[in-house]
């Protein structure tokens, strides 16, 4: 029937086609005169015409939707869902409830969903799935891992996370650690970007295990008493653009002699910190691997009176670390034993200062130029 309906089509359409080229073809002149009823008559067969030709694409489209008709199938998607928002898991954007196992849920579906490719050997690329927290503030009561290691290209963002009361003190917010893995690294480009941590004055707020390539992005890190972000092993977690303190002030706090925590403890190589404000701790940074950078750093962390450092440099004879266009406000730098140090264009308030601490006499490659040191000349 279909056919039989094409082929009337096409014949109708020819046939309107040698009725035009009749009318207007080069055997009939354009400036032939027509007579008015002969012109009238004219217009009226091709509006028929037409009319009689569009009802047949009528026709035929209404063939093409009933059942009999088997259309040619439509690409399948087999990608899946790359945003899992936390909500649709039954998290509780209130902070009121527990929301857990609703955003482990997420996570473990992330986990589990469409994998293209590896990154490093070892490592499966999850295409950049991203775990949405939709603006809202979540009770969690134990750390949030990764079912497994071995993946890589995930994001999770856009939210906050409070710790619970009963949460474990020793424990972090969201912890990329890992018993085993097949990759030499554990996950590779994770991206924490957007989010509010809040440790409720129990644990820390991030760990960063063994991973490579790890990017902290505009968070804001508070109420933390073992370390806001610790990264042990690994390579290349890049912090940017972030606040850390564990009391939320801005200077003058009642309690500040009571500061206790480190905001950010590199215990790895060749890590980035980059335009971070540190507020409020013991220690600002703590710096226990090689080859670490850091530019923009603002401490203003607890005061070297009260006994807090800005950024300690603990890797006797093997430091390696620069220290450029950064702000110690009150407190200082401490390296020891320094082994090719470089610290400039950097602004020392209040008596804050650089101590170069010997613990085997080492000091090597020692740069210290172009600063500017502002406080009581008290030596």
């Amino acid at each position: 029937m279909a056919r039989k309906t094409l082929g009337l089509l096409s014949l109708m359409t020819g046939l309107a086609s040698l009725i035009i080229m009749h009318a207007y073809g080069e055997s009939v002149p354009v400036t032939t005169p027509f007579s008015s009823g002969r012109a009238d008559h004219f217009h009226e067969k091709v509006r028929q015409m037409q009319e009689f030709k569009a009802s047949f694409s009528r026709r035929d489209l209404a063939a093409a939707a009933t059942p009999g008709y088997a259309p040619a199938p439509s690409p399948q998607v087999t990608s899946g869902p790359r945003v899992y928002g936390v909500i649709s898991y039954g998290a509780d954007p209130t902070g009121k409830s527990d929301s857990t196992e609703a955003i482990l849920k997420a996570l473990s579906d992330a986990f589990n969903g469409p994998r293209e490719g590896s990154l490093m050997e070892g490592i499966s690329n999850l295409g950049g799935a991203e775990i949405h927290l939709e603006g809202g503030n979540y009770l969690i009561s134990k750390p949030l891992r990764l079912p497994d290691a071995g993946v890589g290209n995930l994001m999770i963002h856009g939210g906050t996370l409070r710790a619970s009361d009963d949460f474990p003190t020793d424990g972090y917010l969201i912890d990329l650690s890992a018993s085993k893995s097949s990759s030499s690294y554990n996950y590779e480009y994770i991206t924490l970007e957007d989010l509010m941590f809040d440790s409720n004055y129990r644990g820390g707020a991030i760990s960063v295990i063994n991973s490579l390539r790890t990017s902290i992005d505009n968070c804001y890190i508070a109420r933390f008493t073992s370390n806001g972000i610790l990264v042990q092993s690994g390579h290349e977690t890049y912090i940017r653009n972030s606040f850390l303190g564990q009391h939320i002030t801005a200077g003058g706090d009642p309690g500040e002699r009571n500061f206790t925590g480190t905001a950010i403890n590199l215990m790895g190589n060749d890590n980035a910190v980059t335009d971070v404000v540190i507020f409020s701790a013991a220690v600002g940074i703590m710096v226990s691997g090689q080859a670490n950078t850091f530019s923009g750093v603002h401490c203003y962390n607890k005061a070297t009176g009260f006994g807090g450092t800005g950024i300690y440099l603990k890797l006797p004879g093997n430091t390696q670390t620069r220290i450029v266009n950064s702000y110690m406000d009150y407190t200082g730098i401490v390296a020891e034993d320094p082994v090719q140090l470089h610290i400039s264009s950097s602004f020392f308030l209040g008596d804050a200062f650089i101590v170069l601490k010997s613990i085997n006499g080492v000091a090597k490659g020692v740069n210290i130029v172009d600063n500017l040191f502002s406080g009581k000349n008290n030596g």
